[in-house]
């Protein structure tokens, strides 16, 4: 047997000895290491790959694997999860019970805590045995199963799990995407699939007909240009007839034209509709399959010897999809269920059809593609029709529907565009890009005189917008509007559109466009208050926030006058934003207090207000509280609150790992808010630890996602980051020139970005004799400290920069006073050294002895090694009355002394506290999710630390992390 040492004796194996040894290597691989793997077979239609993959999974359970496979469907595509849902619960032992499943679907309906949950039930059960979990015909993958397999495989690298796809190859190549996710995360491998020999076409003809195969059955068998399917059919069909063809039959013509596309080109060129790698939300052609017209023919040939009612039942099958159930396709021959038994049994025996559980299925795609390609294309349409209409009768969800809606509906179809908008509906919390393709479409098919197309315009808005497709959702609107539709209906479009408006930062369109629609008049008062409060988030952006507050609280009374959710909460987001624009933190807190308590989605907002008025302990509880009510789509916004709440309390090493983790969670669900903010933080953590080319990697990093989303903060933070860099490296005026950009981009940004870096702003700007420059930055920070007088960190910073400038002491003094207060470690440790180098200057080194080595070891503590070294030169040169010029610059003394300890690159000594907690946690068997709940942070960053741990400890496994903890002991 294929996979014990034995000869390769299975159709479609011939002549892929080198590919299953390949397999068989990886297979043994993960089940030694302990750790995960992730291959793809790639090839044409029929080229192999599934016979090669059962073959994988045979191998694998014969090692004791738990294995899952699955298949997907062109026509069941669009249904969420549905494709790797085979995969976890089909099989004799599968990997999720039906019933864990359904939870999973019930309790877990948007796509990150979906896919969270998923990688915690698949890497508890690789705790106990290695997994293998196999995918066919990736190209046809769900979109919600493609984003969790480009999610998967990397969060449980160090789990015992192989995960096998096949796809087609095209333009595109199918599940291409999944293995850029995984690569650099854990070992990829790619099998392309080419023609067989002309030695293996022949073994396999020995396999079927016997060693006396004649020369013109192997002419024949040569024009299948190496494709095992095509050449398997052509045996069976020989065996079948029980002769050898010759050139007048109608088998001979079906060997000949099997070899051949409908285009003239060989058989292995030709591909099927789908072999693209779809998007996440691409919608199924509506064409018919394009497969060699050989063996249509053939197929044709085949079927109608068989009875006319099987003949039906295939047809009506080839519509439903590769797997249907037997009633719905007797339902779609119009016959009781009973008189089809015989129809069934023919096509079972005929080798076209196979029972799969409680479904049928054709045998192979190419044969269902076949069937299908010879129905006339009117018919097929209707059909599909009819199909949907069957399996909405029947008690299937819209969503299962809906490909045959997409297949068969015409413009004027309003079954078509009711259904297509509940299945939207359905899919938008997991796959929104899904739920925006499904709209549009209902939007086509609506005609412009029908009355509901507003309607379902307005559902296309919000789906786009939700799937992030701004600019589309303001193509659709405007659209709309060029109808002129009602009043009412005007005024509900606006306000529909305006979190687009604002994603794309058009605040002033935005503004225009509400105060436009409240105008006109005839809006509900309910909309009229969403137009209130979106009207007063654009005037946020300008320089008069008196009257943008005044519109915000208009919109708040009219919200909550009318019992509108969501005017309330836009109307507490712009009061929220508009406070946060003029520096009045109690203000603003107390308006996201307000909002999270009208949706708790928004305590992430609400533990930044916290932190922005010094009170740390309390946005501690509220990013506990933020870490079981956030929905998916904010956990994002979460991670940055969370990496602030490090950053704030001098917990770098937290800090970055949540803002990295938070990056790439944006790169999944695909919407990049915080990006460019989290890169100039990271930047400045790297200088913090000398490492000037990881700052100028992020500033690079900053600049590239500033170029998708050039919004006034994004700039305002890049201006600040090159002027940081700028003024590290000694070039003052280039830091004068970039902090002066900065100031002209708008008035709010420079305190919300300055809030507690205004200090390096001013030495920056003294450094370079910029006085004036200098001067207006602390009237800045004046002002904010006026408008926060209970705030320590900007009465204190106020003091700082003041004392700068001035050069005076005695101001510095009671900045280092007014911070220590505070919650804010490294800004009292950057004060600290401010007053500490101006006691040198002035003579008094017994004062600055004791404010260094406080600094340095504030440093020292928050891993900022670099900036800890910087104060070390300042406290070596009191010692012998040198230095007393040095300056403070984050890193500057990288590498010039080594008074502070160095962490190494590599092994246990490289790892940071919290990477030392996750270590022995899952050595100790945790799963990242229960580590995360130990640790109180989400499954998300415990994967991060992870990712660093097994980096620093060049280990690619659990078991030998295991290894690595045993073996220290109790050395610390």
């Amino acid at each position: 047997m294929a996979g014990s040492g034995g000869p390769l004796s299975r159709r479609g194996l011939r002549g892929r000895e080198a590919e299953l040894a390949e397999l068989r290597t990886l297979v043994a691989s993960v089940a030694r290491s302990g750790s995960g793997a992730l291959a793809l077979l790639r090839g044409e239609a029929g080229i192999g790959k599934s016979t090669l993959l059962a073959e994988a999974v045979d191998l694998a359970e014969n090692q004791g694997y738990s294995t899952g496979i699955g298949r997907a469907d062109e026509l069941h595509h669009l249904v969420p999860l549905s494709s790797l849902a085979g995969c976890l619960l089909d099989g004799a032992r599968p990997l999720l019970s039906g019933d864990a499943f359904a939870d999973l679907a019930r309790r877990h309906d948007q796509r990150i805590r979906l896919v969270e949950r998923l990688a915690g039930m698949i890497e508890a059960k690789a705790a106990e045995t290695p997994v293998l979990i196999a995918l066919d015909d990736v190209q046809w993958a769900d979109p919600l199963s493609r984003f969790a397999l480009r999610q998967l495989p990397g969060r449980l690298r160090s789990s015992p799990v192989l995960w096998l796809l096949t796809g087609r190859t095209g333009p595109a190549v199918a599940g291409e995407e999944i293995l850029a996710a995984a690569r650099n995360r854990l070992p990829v491998v790619r099998l392309h699939l080419g023609p067989l020999s002309a030695d293996a076409i022949d073994r396999l003809a020995d396999d079927t007909l016997g060693e006396d195969v004649d020369e013109r059955t192997r002419t024949l068998l040569d024009g299948t240009g190496g494709n095992p399917f095509l050449a398997v059919e052509l045996l069976r069909g020989l065996r079948t007839e029980g002769r050898t063809p010759n050139a007048d039959t109608g088998t001979g013509t079906h060997a000949r034209t099997g070899a051949t596309s409908s285009t003239g080109t060989d058989a292995g060129t030709s591909t099927a509709p789908g072999t693209d790698a779809r998007t996440t939300a691409e919608l199924p052609e509506a064409t018919s399959p394009f497969v060699p017209t050989g063996l249509v023919s053939g197929v044709r040939g085949r079927i109608e010897t068989l009875g006319p009612d099987t003949l039906t039942l295939l047809r009506m099958g080839a519509v439903l999809g590769r797997r249907f159930a037997f009633l719905d396709a007797a339902a779609l021959c119009e016959r009781p269920p009973a008189t089809l038994i015989t129809a069934l049994d023919e096509a079972l025996r005929a080798g076209l059809l196979d029972e799969d559980g409680a479904l049928l299925s054709f045998r192979h795609d190419l044969l269902r593609q076949a069937v299908y390609a010879d129905i006339p294309t009117s018919a097929r349409n209707a059909l599909h029709r009819a199909a949907a209409h069957r399996l909405v009768a029947s008690g299937h969800r819209p969503i299962d529907a809906a490909s045959h809606v997409l297949r068969g509906a015409e413009p004027g179809d309003e079954e078509a565009v009711a259904l297509l908008r509940r299945a939207a509906d359905d899919v938008l919390p997991v796959t929104p890009g899904l739920a925006a393709d499904l709209m549009t479409r209902a939007l086509e098919l609506v005609r412009p005189s029908d009355a509901a197309r507003f309607d379902v315009g307005e559902q296309a808005i919000v789906c786009l917008i939700r799937a992030g497709r701004d600019r589309e959702a303001l193509t659709t609107c405007d659209g709309l509007l060029a109808a002129q539709p009602p009043l009412a209906v005007f005024g509900r479009l606006q306000a529909t559109l305006g979190g687009a408006l604002w994603s794309l930062d058009l605040a002033e369109e935005l503004c225009r466009r509400a105060e436009a629609a409240l105008a006109v008049g005839g809006t509900p008062p309910e909309v009229a208050a969403r137009l209130s409060a979106l009207r007063a988030l654009a005037l946020s952006r300008g320089r008069d926030l008196g009257v943008a507050r005044a519109v915000g609280e208009e919109a708040l009374a009219a919200a909550i006058a009318t019992g509108d959710r969501a005017a309330h909460v836009q109307a507490l987001s712009a009061l929220g934003e508009i406070a946060l624009n003029a520096g009045d933190g109690a203000t603003a807190l107390a308006r996201f207090t307000a909002l999270s308590v009208v949706d708790g989605a928004f305590r992430p907002e609400e533990a930044v207000a916290h932190q922005h008025v010094d009170r740390f302990d309390s946005a501690e509880e509220s990013l506990r509280r933020a870490q079981t009510e956030a929905g998916s789509h904010r956990q994002a916004m979460l991670l940055w609150a969370q990496g602030q709440q490090h950053l704030g309390r001098g917990r770098l090493d937290d800090a970055e790992a949540h803002f990295e983790t938070m990056e790439d969670l944006e790169d999944a669900v695909q919407t990049p808010v915080q990006q460019v903010n989290s890169r100039v933080i990271r930047a400045w953590i790297a200088l913090l630890r000398g490492n000037r080319a990881g700052a100028g990697e992020q500033l690079v990093a900053a600049r590239e996602r500033l170029a998708v989303k050039p919004n006034p903060g994004n700039r305002a933070v890049v201006c600040f980051l090159e002027a940081l860099l700028a003024g590290h490296d000694r070039d003052a005026r280039s830091a004068v020139d970039a902090l002066r950009r900065l100031q002209e981009i708008g008035p709010f940004m420079r305190w919300r970005l300055l809030r507690t870096w205004v200090g390096t702003a001013v030495r920056t700007a003294l450094t370079a004799g910029d006085r004036a420059l200098a001067e207006d930055l602390v009237a800045q920070a004046t002002a904010h400290a006026e408008r926060n007088p209970e705030v320590p960190t900007a009465t204190g910073t106020a003091a700082l920069v003041a004392g700068l400038a001035a050069g005076d002491v005695g101001l510095l003094q009671r900045s280092v006073s007014l911070l220590a207060a505070g919650p804010r470690p490294l800004v009292l440790a950057a004060a600290r050294t401010d007053l500490g180098r101006a006691l040198l200057a002035a003579g008094r080194t017994a004062e600055a002895v004791p404010v260094l080595a406080a600094a340095q070891d504030a440093f020292a503590a928050a891993g900022a090694d670099a900036a800890a070294a910087d104060v070390r030169r300042l406290l070596d040169g009191a010692g012998s009355g040198s230095g007393t010029d040095a300056e403070f610059r984050p890193g500057a003394g990288a590498g010039r002394t080594g008074a502070v300890r160095d962490r190494p690159a590599q092994g246990w000594g490289a790892l940071t506290a919290s990477e030392r907690k996750v270590a022995r946690l899952i050595a100790g068997g945790h799963t990242n999710r229960s580590a995360a709940e130990a640790l109180v942070v989400s499954p998300h960053t415990v994967n991060t630390h992870l990712t660093s741990v097994f980096r620093k400890l060049t280990v690619r496994s659990r078991v030998q992390l295991a290894h690595v903890v045993l073996a220290r002991g109790d050395a610390e």
